[in-house]
């Protein structure tokens, strides 16, 4: 019976718990699949490609203070231009009016 290699197998299942390692190997692949996924969510790899090449980082940055400086310009143009409107529209107002009428005479002298 010794001889039997089933016999000896199965003494080596009870004894190891070799079910408790098949257990904690599907766990850890399970883990590996959730890290796999967050990292291709995360886009990992795109992130590795622009830091390590120093073309396509430059580029990028430029792009960006490119956008930035535009939006900032932009931005600064129209919310002056609103202030500017809002501002007209209180000309008529005696105390204030007066005020903003000399500010804008000011203004115009000095262009």
């Amino acid at each position: 019976m010794m001889g039997n290699p089933t016999n000896q197998a199965k003494t080596y299942e009870v004894e190891d718990h070799p079910f408790e390692l098949r257990h904690e190997v599907k766990r850890l692949n399970a883990r590996l699949d959730k890290i796999a996924e967050s990292l291709e969510k995360s886009e990992f790899k795109d992130i590795l490609e622009n830091y390590t090449n120093p073309k396509k980082r430059i580029l990028t940055n430029l792009m960006a203070g490119i956008s930035r400086g535009l939006g900032l310009s932009l931005g600064t143009f129209i919310i002056l231009g609103l202030l500017g409107y809002i501002i007209s529209l209180f000309l008529d107002v005696p105390v204030i009016g007066d005020y903003l009428a000399e500010i804008k005479k000011y203004i115009d002298a000095n262009s």
